[in-house]
């Protein structure tokens, strides 16, 4: 779309117009010249949001717990926002005389409850562009077979030389990664191939095994962590040369939460160690097969899966990533987690959590960083105490923090900031 699609709707001028607009659809929705609309109508949509709100927030922190942290009381009250507006237009539209008021109060109510759902999208920062709110990742497609067609021929990184003609950006590969050995579900992951590899012969490269948060899905890191612009910008300077990044599956739905593990809830960590190592190697001819040249990396949750797998896996992924991860896996509270996922045996749980097994184990050849909003209080205090055991651990990590909280904001600029530690790290060259 252009510049249009390049405008931020987080920051800038768009919110304020989104404020505008939304306050003037507000204003023509309540205000009716008639005055039982105005003492009744209103007052009656004003207590309904309350009372939804109020019950939605409990249901889903008391009752349901879909996340294993709270919700920010703001987006219950975004949320509430935009329900308000969807109330008022609807009462507005019955009441209203003629197709030219009804035509208009549909169109306020749509800026009413975009208010809403605009802050609600600024508090993760979950889309950041108008291109990204409409799915445009940002880069061209490509196919298993159109991979298939292009030169087997791979040589070594320091064999490789840039040739004349080469894309100037990377592609994306949408695929779906069977669970052959682990019986995991997963959604298709996303797969991000540097201009490089689409050069005859083509280098081999290593590998980063992204995931997302949960409530997540692989595109997010397309979306609003903005991965392809991120590495078409890292390729740019390094003469098409990225890692390939495999977005990979580790919840299996939008809300699921195996933790990363092998569980009664999906054997997460088999597929993360073999069944994506293994499909890499029969489909990503470019793809290095040494272990000692893949990392992991995650936001939230994905931070998490990151960190245990480096420490229950560290041939497999010596290097991690961990952006926001949590203390340790949880469904809420550790003795949930425990009788949930392992049946009640509290040995079993403490057997696979980065905690115990820094504690107990030496990691020498292991490298990580630590990335988190410098004002997320929800997870800044676990994250830095998982970089203080995983350095007493032998781990050779850093800890960093960058501007924000727990959103895309922070995610896409802490990987940004950490791609050309992790590169050098698995042997892009400088």
């Amino acid at each position: 779309m252009g510049d249009v699609g390049e405008l931020s709707i987080i920051d800038g001028w768009v919110p304020l117009g989104i404020w505008i607009v939304g306050l003037l659809g507000f204003a023509w929705l309540i205000i009716y010249p008639r005055l039982r609309y105005l003492v009744i109508v209103v007052p009656a949509a004003i207590a309904v949001t309350i009372v939804c709100t109020v019950i939605a927030n409990y249901v889903v922190e008391k009752v349901w717990h879909p996340f294993p942290e709270p919700i920010p009381t703001a987006v219950y009250v975004w949320g509430g926002v935009a329900l308000l507006g969807l109330l008022l237009a609807v009462a507005r539209f019955i009441v209203g005389h003629g197709i030219i008021q009804k035509l208009v109060t549909v169109i306020a109510g749509v800026l009413a409850i975009s208010l809403g759902l605009a802050h609600i999208n600024m508090s993760y920062d979950a889309y950041p562009t108008v291109d990204t709110l409409l799915g445009d990742v940002g880069a061209q497609s490509v196919s298993l077979q159109e991979l298939d067609d292009v030169d087997t021929k791979v040589v070594p990184i320091d064999k490789w030389h840039k040739p004349s003609e080469m894309p100037g950006e990377g592609r994306i590969l949408t695929a779906a990664i069977p669970g052959v050995k682990s019986g995991f579900d997963a959604r298709p992951a996303k797969v991000y191939l540097p201009p490089a590899i689409f050069t005859s012969p083509a280098p081999r490269l290593p590998v980063v095994v992204l995931m997302a948060g949960q409530p997540g899905s692989p595109d997010d890191w397309l979306l609003g962590g903005q991965l392809v612009t991120t590495m078409n910008a890292f390729a740019s300077r390094h003469e098409g040369l990225t890692p390939i990044v495999i977005v990979a599956d580790a919840t299996g739905t939008e809300l699921g939460n195996p933790l990363c593990v092998d569980s009664t809830l999906g054997n997460v960590a088999t597929y993360l160690t073999a069944d994506v190592g293994a499909w890499a190697k029969q489909n990503l001819r470019a793809a290095d097969t040494e272990r000692t040249k893949w990392a992991a990396s995650g936001l939230s949750y994905g931070g998490t899966c990151a960190l245990q797998l480096a420490t229950n896996f560290p041939e497999l992924y010596p290097t991690f990533v961990d952006i926001s991860g949590q203390l340790e896996p949880t469904l809420g509270s550790r003795q949930r987690t425990i009788d949930v996922a392992f049946g009640g045996d509290a040995a079993a749980f403490r057997a696979v959590n980065p905690m115990d097994l820094m504690t107990t184990r030496r990691y020498p050849n292991s490298a990580g960083a630590f990335v988190v909003g410098n004002t997320d209080a929800e997870y800044k205090a676990g994250v830095r105490t998982t970089y203080e055991a995983a350095r007493k651990a032998g781990m050779d990590v850093h800890y960093s923090e960058v501007p924000g909280g727990h959103s895309f904001a922070v995610w896409s600029a802490g990987f940004r900031q950490q791609l050309p530690w992790l590169a050098k790290r698995l042997g892009i060259p400088e």
